[in-house]
This record gives structure tokens, C-alpha cells and sequence, in this order.
């Protein structure tokens, strides 16, 4: 498939960083979505099995907060995911009407090998850097995360 880069894109659109994003992270969301499929996973799999791994057990609203995905978007998700045994749901003691999530065992196991797959697909992603200049582009992004965090998509 022939790309806007690969046909050589006018030079003023090279220029733009908003231009250059957004052509990296088609290409990065290809790779990810690639990777995660060879698993039969998806990047919101990923991303929620990672948030009930670093911060514990969580309601569904905290973890569509917590991931930036869509409320109905975490429902479907937490559905296949407990439907593999990969999260389970419990009523919560405080409030019955909501569920708390916590994920399982084969939950961890399952995450440690979507690790797996992104840690390939951010290596040939960021190929043509060096360690530090991979280091630098995080702390960069990092940056313009943040000062965008609530800003409305």
C-alpha cells in the first residue's frame, strides 16, 4: 500500500508535528493491533487487565476513566475478558448496583504475554532510534500527554 510518506508527502506536511503523529500512530496502532490479534486480544484488553494489575481491583467506571475508554466500550471488553477467565466480577460491598473487577490469575498471565507482543511491536516501531533517542521521544510525549490530559477528543 502506497503511504502519503512513501509517495513523498509536500514538504510543508513533513513540517507539521501534528502531521507526523498522526501518520506514527496509524502506523503504531497497526503494528499494536497486529501483535495483540496473534493473541487473539485487543488494545482494550491491554490497557484494562494493566489498570487491574497496577491498581487493584476497580469498578467499571474507574476503569473507563482510569483507560480512556467509553463506558459501553469497557462493558463489551470486561465481558470477553471474564468470559475467558480473565476478570471477575463481584458485587460491590459498599454500593450492590455497581461491580468491582479484579483480575485472575490466567488475567496476569494473559497480560504478561500481550507484554510480550507490545514490547516486539514498540521495538519495531521505534527501530530506527537509539535507547536514548527512544527514552527522549517517551519523556517528550509524555510531556504533550499530560498537557493535554482532559482535553476533549
Amino acid at each position: 500500500m502506497e503511504t502519503a510518506a512513501s509517495y513523498g508527502a509536500p514538504a510543508r506536511l513533513r513540517a507539521q508535528p501534528s502531521w507526523l503523529l498522526t501518520h506514527v500512530t496509524t502506523h503504531a496502532r497497526q503494528l499494536v493491533g497486529e501483535a495483540f490479534a496473534g493473541l487473539g486480544a485487543r488494545r482494550y484488553h491491554y490497557a484494562l487487565l494493566a489498570a487491574l494489575a497496577e491498581f487493584g481491583p476497580s469498578s467499571q467506571v474507574e476503569l473507563g476513566r482510569r483507560c480512556g475508554i467509553d463506558r459501553s466500550d469497557v462493558v463489551a471488553a470486561l465481558n470477553e475478558l471474564a468470559g475467558e477467565g480473565y476478570v471477575v466480577r463481584d458485587p460491590d460491598p459498599v454500593d450492590r448496583r455497581r461491580n468491582v473487577i479484579t483480575i485472575t490469575t490466567a488475567g496476569a498471565r494473559r497480560l504478561a504475554h500481550a507484554d510480550e507482543a507490545l514490547a516486539r511491536a514498540q521495538a519495531e516501531l521505534l527501530a530506527p532510534l537509539t535507547e536514548p533517542e527512544r527514552a527522549e521521544l517517551v519523556r517528550l510525549l509524555g510531556l504533550l500527554h499530560e498537557a493535554t490530559a482532559g482535553a476533549p477528543e
